[in-house]
């Protein structure tokens, strides 16, 4: 529960760092696995409090943005990017045969020695693409929800390698934030303590060591890895975590706390280009109609959060899924019915969360028991879950899907009407949303950032999108060369240089 008292900012980030995991197909707990051993080979390397702190909070975020770039890998992983993100996590790629022998494996779907070598070329071109947007996306998340700028800059640093061979920075050695490089380590060594125990992860700091991995941290490990994970395997980390961050705590206030809620919805939101915004709508919609019903602050404050983390679990699904456009499988249906369920995992794991946690798990339950994923019916449901139904009902109708174009305001409201006269969703929430909606729908947009003109704010929005420079040439009846240079002028107004890190600006400013 939220009070009005400050939180520790390390409960909740705790809590919806497993985004991360669920993104890379890791068991739930292996960003707080590497927080531990992070924290534990900084302070045996003498790192002082400021350093101590920017670890804790790096590995917490490391791999938030995995999702951000699984629409812009699609074409080369055919939408399997957990399975190729997990390999990834798998991989040497300072080791040529190593990428060949699991990663490029997992790419080309064991097509064998042709298809492999087919897929190298295109995997190389990516791989930049791919890091440069993980590290933007955790990047910005962490300037927007008010982490130091140190760890801001330590999660950009992420991909670099010790030799400077890896990233899209080019640093290396000592030119790496020092969080970056013991953060590094410690996910391989965790990854590999998972996989194979402590040998197999100590084998991985000794090889990496001078290629990927800071020869100092490696050594640090190897030293002390076997006790730092004894430790680990005797204790909840989710609840020893917390001891680790060193003082003075990062605390926050309930706003901030709303802030964070929708920050890391708009991130599980970058999985595809259709989704943006979904959740701000969402939190917006919900906090609107909550309180017009009567319901009190503290319930009301429970209903916005968790209706701009409701599909965090989506981070689990598969983009062949998420993006399909023709009917689904069975097989598709049962990754779909369990993403509230994730998502009640996730923010299960945050005290702070626990109200949360539950509405969000109860998103897409409906008041004849033919929702799911419990197949609840009415009695059970409290009038803020059913307002979250109802708002992540109508976000999702007035947004485009593959096999449909999105439907209007007025179109939208009018099937839920439907809905709520056949019993499946409650009458007063309905009314309530919509109305919402409709009161929502004449403002005045705020004004242009970053210097951005109108013509630039169209090209923002298309790249948004996912169009690429030729499509946004076409939409805009420029030459492609002219699009260009718009998408380049953009990119380098924002600050930004990947497709999910504009994106991510322009759901941020409200430019969608």
């Amino acid at each position: 529960m939220i009070s009005a008292v400050q939180l520790r900012l390390a409960d909740p980030l705790i809590g919806l760092s497993a985004i991360g995991d669920l993104g890379r197909g890791l068991p739930t707990g292996q960003a707080g696995r590497t927080c531990f051993i992070a924290c534990r080979l900084a302070a045996g390397l003498g790192a002082d409090d400021t350093t101590l702190r920017d670890v804790f909070y790096t590995a917490l975020l490391q791999h938030i943005g995995c999702v951000a770039h699984a629409h812009d890998t699609l074409p080369l992983d055919g939408g399997r990017n957990i399975e190729v993100n997990a390999a990834a996590d798998r991989t040497d790629f300072s080791r040529p045969a190593d990428v060949f022998r699991t990663f490029l494996a997992e790419l080309s779907q064991g097509a064998g020695l042709v298809g492999r070598v087919r897929i190298m070329v295109p995997a190389a071109r990516m791989a930049p693409v791919v890091a440069r947007t993980s590290c933007e996306v955790a990047e910005t998340t962490a300037r927007r929800i008010g982490l130091p700028e140190s760890v801001q800059v330590a999660v950009r640093h992420m991909n670099e390698w010790y030799n400077g061979k890896g990233g899209f920075l080019g640093r290396k050695g000592d030119d790496i934030p020092l969080a970056a490089r013991v953060v590094l380590a410690a996910f391989a060594v965790s990854v590999f303590d998972s996989l194979g125990g402590a040998e197999a992860a100590l084998e991985v700091a000794r090889t990496r060591a001078g290629r990927s991995l800071d020869p100092a941290v490696s050594d640090a490990f190897v030293h002390d890895g076997p006790k730092i994970l004894e430790e680990l395997a005797a204790i909840d980390v989710l609840k020893a975590l917390p001891d680790e961050e060193p003082e003075p705590t990062l605390c926050v206030a309930e706003a901030e706390v709303d802030e964070i809620a929708v920050a890391f919805g708009e991130v599980v939101d970058l999985k595809a280009p259709f989704t943006h915004g979904g959740a701000r709508r969402a939190f917006a919609l919900a906090a609107s109609a909550a309180s017009a019903l009567g319901l009190d602050a503290q319930t009301v404050g429970q209903a916005r959060r968790a209706a701009a983390l409701r599909d965090v679990g989506k981070a689990a699904l598969l983009n062949t899924v998420v993006e399909k456009p023709g009917p689904l499988t069975e097989a598709d249906w049962e990754q779909v019915r369990l993403h509230p369920y994730n998502s009640e995992r996730v923010l299960g794991r945050s005290p702070a969360l626990a109200a949360e946690a539950r509405l969000a798990g109860l998103h897409h339950e409906r008041e004849d028991g033919s929702g799911y994923h419990r197949g609840a019916e009415h009695s059970s449901l409290p009038m803020a879950a059913r307002v979250i139904a109802v708002a992540d009902a109508l976000v999702a109708m007035t947004q485009p899907r593959p096999h449909r174009p999105a439907l209007s305001l007025e179109e939208a409201c009018g099937q839920l009407e439907t809905a709520a006269r056949d019993g499946t969703l409650h009458p007063e929430a309905v009314a309530a949303v919509a109305a919402a909606a409709g009161a929502a729908r004449p403002r005045r947009r705020p004004p242009a950032p970053a210097g951005l003109s109108h013509r630039q704010i169209e090209v923002l929005r298309l790249l948004a999108q996912g169009l690429t420079n030729r499509q946004i040439a076409e939409r805009l009846v420029v030459s492609p060369r002219t699009a260009e240079h718009h998408v380049q002028d953009v990119y380098v107004k924002i600050g930004m240089a990947s497709r999910a890190g504009a994106a991510l600006f322009a759901v941020e400013h409200q430019l969608l």
